[in-house]
């Protein structure tokens, strides 16, 4: 089907999803890509990154190897892989008076 994007969950990737998932495309691929959100969801960011990427294959690009398929989302809000579960554990409070003798404060 012509209205189907080259990888699954692409109307609801994040935009560095979209940017990580695309360096494997020809540009074809690319276009399509466009052509899909700008008939459906037009988020502005997506449509930067594609045209961005279209420009960059034009300017003599090619697509990175490897299967972009098992591309994962970041851990985080902003992409991190780093996940809160690996944060020390707080210290215990410090004792009345303790601070104060200690560092004069």
């Amino acid at each position: 089907m012509a209205d189907t994007p080259p990888f699954p969950d692409f109307d609801h990737a994040t935009v560095d999803t979209v940017k990580h998932r695309i360096r494997s495309l020809e540009r074809d691929e690319v276009e399509r890509l466009l052509d899909h959100e700008l008939a459906h969801s037009s988020r502005l960011p997506v449509i930067e990154v594609l045209r961005a990427r279209i420009a960059e294959l034009d300017a003599g690009a090619t697509p990175s190897g490897g299967d972009q398929s098992q591309a994962r989302e970041g851990g985080t809000a902003h992409g991190s892989p780093v996940s809160p579960d690996g944060a020390a554990e707080p210290g215990p409070p410090d004792r009345h008076g303790l601070r104060q003798m200690t560092w004069g404060g």
